[in-house]
């Protein structure tokens, strides 16, 4: 039998953003049918999810797929369960109410490559700034776009691993990125996100480029932050041909704003301002084809008889997708 390489990934305790884990175990063989693979434990006293003197946390895998940069090997991403096999607190994915799969989720994920050297993005010169944003959206050519071998790179893993992605362009300011992924079903699409995720980190490692997820990384100056905007759907919404029932959707979120914003991400109110394409954290708006929106009706909905999806704009780039869908889901299901 060939011995496999599994690597099993998990989030851990770290407030109020939780970050990425990993450990590698060798098996003697194994299918690729997640259902196959054992728990596995951890020290969860190193990784703020457990104390010192009672420490075991469970790994439960939920997804897998091929681990596209090492040989035989495959990508396990995991629940994190108390010892006596409840979710852990910090399991978000559990929370998620979606087990018929009629939710689908499109998350636009926004980042910064990062130079641990200068601490500011690729394409900023160690003192001072670039030229102003505007010609780095979509850019081409070496003044303009930053890091392009990273991103190229990342984008076949992602698509080696079996991931759908459905995009990757370059963003707003120097040094800024996006990929695209989509899932039938909210769990897979967050399980996809973070795999992306990992792997984008561990390409940063070999040319020693570390990703910035923070929203505004760069603070209160004339430079965008970074999102993860939320395009979601149920059958209702693919369905229903009645441009009411998008209103009532959209109208479902205006009381429960604080519970969203609970979980969109850390430090949202530095990019939540109305400037930048985004709307003020202290308010709540919806609009046809409004990007300065807190949730935009995409035209293309009304164009196909009020039929599609919506896209909430105000989770960030650092928020948890199983906590951010967890939220949408059960704002949309108070909707009949």
């Amino acid at each position: 039998m060939s011995k496999i390489k599994l690597e099993y990934i998990w989030l851990d305790g770290s407030e109020p953003t939780q970050g990425l884990r990993s450990k590698t175990k060798i098996v003697k063989d194994f299918s690729g049918k997640v259902e196959d693979l054992e728990n596995w434990s951890f020290d969860g006293s190193s990784t703020n999810q457990a104390p010192g003197g009672s420490s075991d946390c469970i790994l439960k895998p939920v997804y897998c797929v091929p681990d596209p940069q090492r040989n035989s090997a495959y990508l396990v991403m995991c629940e994190v369960l108390s010892a006596d096999g409840a979710p852990h607190p910090s399991n978000g994915r559990a929370t998620i109410e979606d087990d018929d799969n009629d939710f689908w989720f499109g998350f636009e994920q926004e980042y910064f490559l990062w130079d641990p050297e200068t601490n500011k993005p690729l394409g900023f010169p160690a003192n001072g700034f670039p030229g102003p944003q505007g010609p780095y959206y979509c850019s081409v050519g070496a003044k303009n776009a930053f890091g392009r071998e990273i991103i190229e790179e990342h984008l076949d893993a992602c698509l080696d691993a079996g991931l759908n992605v459905e995009g990757i362009n370059a963003e707003v300011a120097a040094g800024q990125w996006e990929f695209q992924i989509f899932a039938k079903g909210a769990k897979q699409a967050g399980d996809e996100i973070w795999i992306a995720r990992y792997l984008l980190e561990r390409i940063g490692e070999s040319y020693g480029v570390a990703v910035n997820w923070h929203c505004k990384p760069l603070g209160d100056l004339d430079w965008n932050g970074s999102g993860m905007h939320a395009n979601f759907s149920n059958t209702l919404l693919r369905t229903c041909g009645d441009k009411a029932v998008f209103d009532k959707v959209c109208e479902a979120f205006r009381p429960v704003v604080a519970e969203h914003i609970a979980v969109y991400g850390a430090d949202n109110h530095l990019r939540l301002t109305g400037k930048h394409e985004t709307a003020s954290i202290h308010d709540f708006s919806y609009g046809l084809s409004d990007r300065g929106a807190s949730i935009r009706i995409p035209i293309v909905a009304a164009q196909k008889g009020w039929k599609g999806y919506l896209e909430d704009r105000r989770p960030n780039s650092a928020a948890d997708p199983y906590k951010v869908a967890a939220r949408i889901i059960k704002t949309v299901k108070t909707v009949g």
